[in-house]
């Protein structure tokens, strides 16, 4: 197959779908990979690097998606990149942020086949596929290197001739990939942990990790059956609103991690709850692209509010592009491999991982998810 790897248009977005590692092995499959020119500029890979290990340099995008069968990217596509696909090609890469009528009417329009990394299952055999994993991975590790910038003290406890400086007290509200990754980074930074999770299954990761285990009256069904986080009934917000206000008043920092796939993230701080922390506090809201688990949030920018420093925190894989790129283009290389994997190279839409990413085939909205928030929509 012909496998297009166009630059990234979205503002701010360094990463590229293919790194040259990973474009070898499509190579050694027997594919042809077509690049566009300075696609993995952003992430330091140069087109020197894709050309001697035998991929096309294509000098524009619209060449590009005229020539190949298949586009993989990082960042939804936009309007004039999906008019440029060609009918019925195939798409994979993040889609979900851009799921409604008029982005899937045109879609489908072309007959385009579209795969969204996002609605990989989270079971056992594709974990070498989970880019959400992946790049949650890495937004976790830089909250709590932002939170030290921001924070007007020490991270680690503190032996100086002026006295002991007792280490800085960090809440991780969500103990996903991105909360865990972000206990363990404050941990290595000295800081004293503790994490709030409304999952059972995690306390004994967070532990394990030296965090101290918020307790709550936790829910066995918090998890959908893919493995993502579940909308809970609005009682029990206020009471985990009540705890994690608590809690969030007797830390210096507060790293909220909670998100749900195509919805607005939960409001889990208000502003009454922010006025209630110490002066000097910071609060890094992860969810801040899906309007914020704080209430006062500002996507993409860092506000002071009552004292305390709020950053509404965007697409922080993009920040480390080399390591991101690395990780995204296993992710989506093994994920293609899946997808197309026998001699006719048909899908099948028996197997699980392949029918829960698979948004639009053959003109038509295959993925009940995506179906039935159309339709909800439609009737509200």
């Amino acid at each position: 197959m012909k496998i297009g790897i166009p630059r990234e248009i979205y503002e701010g977005e360094k990463r590229v779908a293919i790194v040259p590692k990973m474009a070898t092995q499509l190579l050694k499959e027997g594919h042809e990979v077509f690049i566009e020119a300075n696609a993995g500029e952003g992430a330091y890979f140069t087109d020197i690097e894709y050309d001697r290990i035998g991929a096309i340099i294509v000098e524009n995008a619209q060449l590009l998606y005229s020539e190949v069968d298949v586009i993989m990217k990082v960042q939804p596509p936009q309007r004039e990149e999906v008019e440029m696909m060609r009918d019925s090609s195939i798409y994979i890469g993040f889609l979900s942020s851009v799921l409604d009528d008029e982005f899937l009417n045109l879609i489908n329009k072309k007959s385009i086949t579209s795969f969204a990394m996002e609605f990989i299952p989270r079971i056992s055999r594709s974990q070498s596929m989970d880019a959400l994993s992946s790049m949650a991975s890495i937004a976790g590790y830089r909250a709590v290197l932002i939170a030290a910038q921001h924070l007007g003290k020490f991270f680690p406890l503190m032996m100086t001739a002026a006295g002991t400086i007792p280490p800085a007290k960090v809440l991780v509200v969500g103990a996903g990939v991105a909360g865990l990754q972000s206990i363990a980074t404050a941990r290595r930074l000295g800081a004293r942990v503790e994490a709030f999770d409304t999952r059972p299954a995690v306390r004994e990761q967070v532990e394990s990790l030296g965090a101290q285990f918020i307790e709550m009256e936790l829910v066995a069904d918090a998890e959908t059956a893919t493995g993502y986080a579940k909308e809970m009934t609005e009682e029990f917000m206020k009471k985990e609103r009540e705890i994690i206000g608590e809690r969030a008043a007797q830390n210096h920092v507060v790293i909220t991690t909670a998100q749900l796939i195509g919805k607005k993230a939960p409001t889990l701080i208000t502003e009454e709850m922010v006025e209630r922390m110490q002066e000097g506090s910071v609060i890094i809201d992860l969810a801040a692209e899906q309007g914020g688990n704080c209430e006062i949030t500002e996507p993409g920018k860092n506000i002071c509010r009552h004292g305390v420093t709020i950053c509404g925190v965007l697409n922080l894989p993009s920040t480390l592009p080399i390591d991101a790129s690395a990780m995204y283009s296993r992710n989506i290389t093994q994920f293609f491999k899946h997808l197309y994997n026998g001699e006719n190279r048909k899908l099948d839409f028996e197997d699980k991982i392949t029918k829960s990413s698979c948004v639009t085939h053959n003109g038509e909205i295959v993925n009940d998810y995506v179906r039935n928030a159309i339709r909800k929509g439609a009737n509200t």
